[in-house]
């Protein structure tokens, strides 16, 4: 491990931007391009508000973790929640599937995650909250350039 940092936020949307902007912020050191930092903002905004709007059903007294760390080119980052949980995490991952269609989701949150990342990893216990890894391998731009 070359790096780390651990990032803990009460569970209301505008929380979203900041763990963007921690993870972006930390990942800057291995001189990302933007289409790599923008990817990674997407896949960490989207497991941000599964937490917030499925995990805690907007209630913002909830918990979110973000974790992140860096093996040399690699980032591994892991948003955590102790909310409901997934009943069925195989249905959760299909694209197009949504536990709140009144709410206008697309339910392609994991679908988009899965596209960014080199990893993605989801588990989940009713009543305990889900974990959401991944990993993404990320290609300096000097070594672009070269």
């Amino acid at each position: 491990m070359d790096n780390e940092m651990t990032l803990t936020f009460l569970a209301r949307s505008e929380n979203e931007g900041l763990a963007r902007i921690a993870v972006t912020s930390f990942m800057a050191q291995l001189d990302p391009t933007i289409e790599e930092l923008s990817e990674c903002k997407t896949i960490v905004s989207e497991a941000v508000s599964n937490a917030i709007i499925h995990g805690y059903a907007n209630n913002p007294n909830g918990i979110v973790t973000v974790y992140a760390v860096r093996y040399g080119a690699e980032i591994s980052v892991t948003i955590k929640d102790e909310g409901c949980g997934i009943e069925n995490i195989e249905e959760a991952r299909e694209p197009l599937f949504t536990t709140k269609p009144e709410l206008e989701r697309s339910g392609m949150g994991f679908t988009i995650m899965e596209s960014f990342s080199d990893f993605l990893q989801v588990e989940s216990v009713i009543g305990q909250g889900t974990i959401v890894t991944f990993t993404k391998q990320i290609m300096p731009i000097q070594t672009l350039v070269t």
